[in-house]
């Protein structure tokens, strides 16, 4: 090896004239020679061995990435297996899932359908019930206004008012409410009772024939029935021979008490029937005296004839015409019947009771009924 010049040295001067020496750095100089061969073996020695760690750690290296690089193949391969099978099974569920929906729309479609189907059935059957309590108050107004008497009404409306409790839909509850207003409208009312002012006449109609007359006839059937009632009670008393001052004041003098009891039942009839030829009596008519017998049957059937016109005045509703009459019979009763009978005062309590209750009193319409199924109509 040479060893590098020194080029700080200056040139080295010309050696003196002499015998040459040796130099002295020889043996320094080989033996740096051998300090800087062994420092390059060292280090050589320690290239090759961090070369052959290096190398073999590359080799473990290359070993455990070639292992992991099978491992992630392998779950790779898995992996892809697993995915095969998760996109075969999503493909399944999605095919279920489709299924599910159309089935679900299916079933959604009935269960749409059949809530139609359910309303409808329950709106026809609410619609027939509003029809039906409709023509049923229709029906009633007719027959309210044929016989005047709020009785037809006030059955409708109690029947539909049953219905609309039974059937307890909410949207019918205005319809209930009208109804209960209406009723109680109605209720109020003080409508003439035409059926029963029709019975009260057919019945006055009845006692005319019963009441007595101020003429003869009423006074001989007067005597009549006075002689009837006593002659059971003195027939006794003539037949026991008593001397009472009755049986001497009802004989006419001169007869004995040893006469045959059938002579004296004949002279007491006589006798009674002479009594009845006479009657003393307060008459406020005198015109009714002047009546003939024969015309009590004229003035009898006239009075009927009235009373049957009140009747049909009443049923006809023409309440001022049934009042005339009315008036005109307790008139004639007044003028030609015996107002001291109790039939004739009966009969006179029974017009006036009449005449009294013939007002003319129309029936209320159940106007708030009628427009809450006109709203519920509307509504449909």
């Amino acid at each position: 090896m040479t060893q590098p010049q020194d080029p700080i040295s200056p040139a080295a001067p010309a050696p003196a004239a002499g015998p040459v020496a040796a130099p002295v750095t020889e043996p320094r100089s080989g033996g740096l020679r051998i300090l800087l061969t062994g420092v390059v073996a060292a280090l050589a020695l320690v290239s090759l061995a961090s070369a052959w760690y290096t190398q073999h750690r590359v080799h473990n290296l290359e070993q455990e990435l070639v292992r992991r690089q099978q491992d992630s193949q392998s779950q790779a391969a898995e992996a892809r297996v697993l995915a095969r099978q998760a996109d075969d099974a999503a493909r399944d569920a999605m095919a279920k899932s489709s299924l599910l929906e159309a089935r679900i729309s299916e079933v959604s479609l009935k269960r749409g359908q059949l809530e139609d189907l359910i309303q409808s059935l329950s709106r026809s059957r609410d619609d027939s019930v509003v029809n039906d309590i409709e023509a049923g108050l229709r029906v009633a107004l007719q027959q309210s206004s044929i016989t005047g008497s709020a009785e037809p009404v006030v059955a409708t409306l109690k029947a539909a008012d049953e219905r609309l409790t039974k059937s307890n839909q909410p949207r019918l509850e205005p319809l209930r409410r009208a109804i209960a207003r209406d009723l109680d409208r109605v209720k109020a009312a003080s409508v003439a009772d035409i059926a029963t002012l029709a019975i009260k006449l057919d019945e006055a109609t009845r006692l005319v024939d019963e009441v007595p007359l101020l003429t003869a006839e009423g006074v001989s059937a007067a005597a009549s029935a006075a002689a009837v009632a006593s002659a059971p009670a003195a027939r006794p008393r003539v037949s026991q021979r008593s001397a009472s001052p009755s049986s001497a004041a009802s004989a006419p003098q001169g007869t004995s008490a040893w006469w045959p009891s059938s002579m004296n039942a004949w002279v007491d009839s006589v006798w009674t029937d002479v009594r009845g030829l006479v009657r003393v009596a307060r008459v406020d008519q005198a015109d009714a005296m002047l009546l003939a017998p024969d015309q009590g049957w004229y003035v009898r059937e006239n009075l009927k004839l009235r009373l049957l016109n009140a009747r049909l005045g009443l049923l006809s509703r023409q309440f001022d015409l049934a009042q005339a009459d009315l008036q005109r019979c307790s008139a004639t009763l007044d003028r030609y019947f015996d107002r001291s009978s109790r039939k004739t005062a009966a009969l006179a309590e029974l017009l006036r009771g009449v005449a009294a209750q013939s007002k003319q009193a129309s029936v209320p319409r159940p106007d708030d009924t009628l427009a809450a199924i006109a709203a519920i109509g509307v509504n449909r």
